[in-house]
Order: C-alpha cells, then sequence, then structure tokens
C-alpha cells in the first residue's frame, strides 16, 4: 500500500509542479525516473531526522564518523539532478513554443523570475528550491498519512465498517465518490484527524530569532528548536485514552477543534505563519482518496493478522514495515473497468 499510496501522491504533486505524470496508462516518464525520484525523497526525510553527531558536537562534523554527511550529499545530488532535469526540459519548451496551455507551478516561477530577482540566489537554484519544497514536503507525507490512516482502520474493523456504512448511505453503490461528498462523510473526517493525532510527521526544526523562556528555560537567539507534535497530541489532560484510537471524540467531546493550527492541543501541520503551507491540499486530497479506497475495495490483512504499528527513523514518522492488504471488490465488476 505505500507503493500504491506513494505513486497516486507523486502524480497529483507532479502535476501541479512540474506537469509530469510518472505512473499510469498515460504517464510521461520512465518507471526508473520515477523510482529514483521517490527513493530520494524517502532518502532525504530519514536522513533529516537522524541524530548527527557533527550537529551536537560541532568540531567533529569534518570526521562524518556516521558516514551520514556523505549520504546527504548523494541524497542531494540526485534530487537535484531530476529537479534540474525537469526545469531544463521546461526551458527547451518555452523556446520552441512548446508549452502547455496548462502552465504548472516551474512555469510560472520561470515567468516571475525573468522579469525580477527575488533572492540572492540565481533563478534556476530559486526555481529548484521552491519546487523540491513543495514536493518533498506533499508527496511523501500524503502518504505515509493514507498509510497510517488505513493500518489504523485495519485494526479497529468497526471503525473501517462503520466509514463503509456511512459510504454507503451517503453516495450508495451506483456510482464513485465525488469531491462534494466529503461534507457528508463527517465520520470518515474523524477517521483522518484521529490519525493525524496518533501519526502526524514530526515539526520541522525552528530557529529561536530572539532570546525567550520556554517552561523556565532560557532558550539563545539561534536555538534550533523542534516542537515535540506526538507528545502534545497524546496529553492525558486533554485527551481521554490518549493513545487509543477513537473517532467518535470528533463527533463529541472535541467536535469544534480542528487541525488547521488554531488549537494547539491539535497541530499535525505547525501552527502561525510557519505552518504547512499545503494543509487545504492535505485536507482535500487525504479524505478523497480513502473514501474513494474505502468505497470500492473491502481491505483485509493476510489470514486477518493485526498490523505491526511500529514507526520508521526519520522525520515523517512513516512505518517500519510494509502494508501488504488482501483487496476484495466492493461494487459491480463494471466499476473497476472489467
Amino acid at each position: 500500500m505505500k507503493r500504491w499510496f506513494g505513486d497516486l501522491t507523486l502524480n497529483l504533486i507532479l502535476r501541479m509542479v512540474a506537469g509530469k505524470r510518472y505512473f499510469g496508462s498515460n504517464s510521461s516518464c520512465d518507471e526508473i525516473e520515477a523510482r529514483k525520484c521517490q527513493k530520494g525523497m524517502r532518502d532525504f526525510f530519514r536522513l533529516l531526522g537522524l541524530f548527527v553527531i557533527g550537529d551536537a558536537i560541532p568540531y567533529l562534523s569534518w570526521l562524518d564518523l556516521q558516514g551520514y554527511k556523505k549520504e546527504m550529499k548523494n541524497t542531494a545530488k540526485v534530487l537535484d539532478s531530476i529537479f534540474e532535469g525537469w526545469l531544463e526540459e521546461h526551458k527547451r519548451k518555452r523556446l520552441s513554443g512548446e508549452m502547455n496551455k496548462d502552465k504548472d507551478f516551474m512555469d510560472v516561477l520561470m515567468s516571475i523570475l525573468e522579469h525580477k530577482k527575488i533572492s540572492e540566489y540565481d533563478n534556476d537554484t530559486v526555481n529548484k528550491s521552491a519546487c523540491l519544497s513543495i514536493v518533498t514536503g506533499g508527496a511523501d507525507t500524503t502518504m505515509v498519512t493514507l498509510t497510517w490512516i488505513l493500518s489504523l482502520l485495519l485494526n479497529n474493523k468497526h471503525a473501517l465498517k462503520k466509514a463503509q456504512d456511512e459510504l454507503d448511505r451517503h453516495v450508495g453503490k451506483d456510482r464513485h465518490v465525488e469531491e462534494s461528498d466529503i461534507k457528508n462523510l463527517v465520520y470518515l473526517q474523524a477517521i483522518v484527524k484521529e490519525a493525524m493525532r496518533l501519526h502526524s510527521p514530526l515539526a520541522g526544526p525552528r530557529i529561536a530569532d530572539a532570546d525567550c523562556t520556554v517552561a523556565g528555560y532560557h532558550v539563545p537567539a539561534g536555538t534550533r528548536l523542534i516542537v515535540n507534535t506526538s507528545k502534545i497530541q497524546r496529553d492525558p489532560l486533554v485527551w481521554s485514552e490518549p493513545s487509543e484510537f477513537r473517532p467518535e471524540r470528533f463527533l463529541t467531546s472535541h467536535v469544534n477543534m480542528d487541525v488547521k493550527g488554531l488549537h494547539y492541543e491539535l497541530i499535525p501541520f505547525g501552527a502561525g505563519r510557519r505552518a504547512c503551507p499545503g494543509i487545504s491540499l492535505t485536507l482535500q486530497v487525504v479524505p478523497l482518496v480513502m473514501a474513494r479506497f474505502l468505497h470500492v475495495f473491502e481491505p483485509k490483512t493476510q489470514m486477518d493478522m493485526p498490523v505491526d504499528m511500529t514507526e520508521f527513523e526519520g522525520i515523517n514518522n512513516a512505518r517500519a514495515t510494509p502494508l501488504e492488504v488482501v483487496l476484495t471488490p466492493r461494487l459491480r465488476p463494471e466499476f473497476y473497468g472489467f
């Protein structure tokens, strides 16, 4: 499922950023490049979350005792080569007049940078950096969220049944789920919130821009800080049975709490000016993908075994083990192109 959700979310993000589609019958790129891109992004998040001795003891950083620095440089080269290729392709199309009518993000940014300089870096570096931020921040984290939601549902069959009953009640079995249906699927929305509460990616590091005091501790300006969102979102003073998967809490005791950063007890996307800019996209994509998936398939684990919920090292809190699922169709054959 990690691969399936990963292919889906990468297609979605790359279509917006670079006008590309890696997977599917009308894909525009070869699979080798696709897997190279996915591996580069997953290595990026894994390395971002590792403890590096040189960060704690700067005078030892030149030794690269753990080998992480070399691996980081190699990963950076891989990702840069991929984005450089996309940028060169966009330049060739602009020169030859082959640009698509629907401009992607890379096209728009190229047009802006032609007429003004917005950074000390050259325009190509700015473009690649902005696109890399969107792709790495949107594709892999969305895949991780979808995989955790399905994992939680497989270990909580009553919640899976309630979600599918809600889909059958509001959508039926004679059509596909549409985006306009999501507002009526309140239990599914509660499932998404609860999954994000239990398994949200780690908040990225921040730098204090001024001296401050936090819980009695003096924090000098320039200190790198990481907010422990997992601890906040499992606080027993706020959440009853904080480690249990209970979507119903968002229909009762926490019905007015959302994930957009307005309630500091639940901040999977962060909060304030530095909150994740992809909140709106994620909150549209994740419920729709899960709704369509649960509507057309009955998922089960092999031999109905419980799902291993161990988390992998890295900043995006991915699953440590593959999620292998047996899928049974729920709708008529014509819905699957048979």
